[in-house]
């Protein structure tokens, strides 16, 4: 998914007239398979990547902007150059018998290591089963096809990006699954100081998306969560440009969840996003969250 979504980075250079030629890195977290909690969750696939940058390996990283922790600040010496039109942001299900969640079996076997996706299955679909599940989504996808696992939960934005949308047997609501934060985003990142790097990212920016994922980080930001922290949270754009977030907190279990959804203007987003922390730190965020092993 990494290598699709640098090369459709250097399609888009490549039409500002920029030639650019794909350096490969491996990071931490695609190498453990095992409790990211214990790589030290945040940054797990960034860390490497920014490294490049720092020592000019690299001169522009590709970046997931939900693997990018929201708590902490990006490295002294980097910069956000450009956010690209925001993709799908549900959540998708495959199922190896074709059946929809609210079908299958009690036992039945899911797939996944986010604690955010495990705390949702667990409050809306109690009789499934949730196993730890590692790795890329091919990767994953061959546990489902071997049969370690009957179900698979993975990003619709992931599916369509290594061309396996067609395997999905629905497609979760988001009242039923919240995204993480920074679902669906690529971002571009760079040194601080390269000029033209910076501008070409402005030129790639996508206006709607930049304020969505403002929003979204500033409210992370509020809630200082750690790697085992189920946080949830989108921001949308109306026809106007109002901006709506909607963020909540679960515990591991998803038998306790904090909800908050509120308005704020375009031209203040990390605002908007201050303030829905905010109220879910007023309704107890905090404790739930500190409750947490991690």
């Amino acid at each position: 998914m990494a290598l699709a979504q640098a090369e459709q980075v250097a399609g888009l250079l490549a039409g500002l007239g920029m030639d650019s030629e794909l350096v490969k890195v491996t990071t931490a977290g695609d190498r453990w398979m095992g409790d990211l909690a214990k790589l030290g969750g945040k940054g797990a696939f960034v860390k490497e990547i920014d490294h490049a940058l720092l020592v000019d390996e690299a001169d522009v990283a590709v970046h997931c902007l939900k693997d990018i922790p929201g708590d902490i600040p990006v490295p002294e010496g980097l910069a956000f150059a450009g956010y690209l039109p925001r993709d799908d942001v549900h959540d998708a299900v495959i199922t190896s018998s074709g059946a929809p969640l609210a079908e299958l079996p009690e036992g039945t076997v899911v797939g996944t290591s986010s604690v955010r996706r495990t705390a949702q299955l667990r409050l809306h679909y109690p009789q499934l089963t949730v196993r730890p599940l590692r790795g890329n989504v091919n990767t994953r996808l061959a546990r489902l096809e071997e049969g370690h696992i009957d179900v698979l939960i993975a990003a619709v934005s992931g599916l369509h990006r290594v061309d396996q949308a067609h395997r999905i047997t629905e497609t979760l609501d988001l009242d039923t699954m919240c995204p993480p934060i920074g679902a669906g985003i690529i971002v571009l990142e760079c040194r601080n100081n390269d000029t033209e790097l910076l501008e070409l990212g402005a030129k790639l920016d996508h206006a709607d998306t930049h304020r969505q994922a403002d929003a979204e980080r500033a409210m992370l930001h509020a809630l200082q969560g750690h790697c085992n922290s189920p946080i949830a949270g989108y921001a949308t754009t109306d026809r106007t440009g109002r901006l709506t977030l909607h963020g909540k907190v679960f515990n591991l279990d998803g038998s306790q969840w904090l909800d908050s959804h509120h308005w704020g203007v375009p031209e203040d987003p990390q605002a908007l996003g201050f303030f829905v922390g905010a109220d879910l730190l007023r309704q107890g965020a905090r404790a739930l969250i500190d409750s947490i092993p991690h």
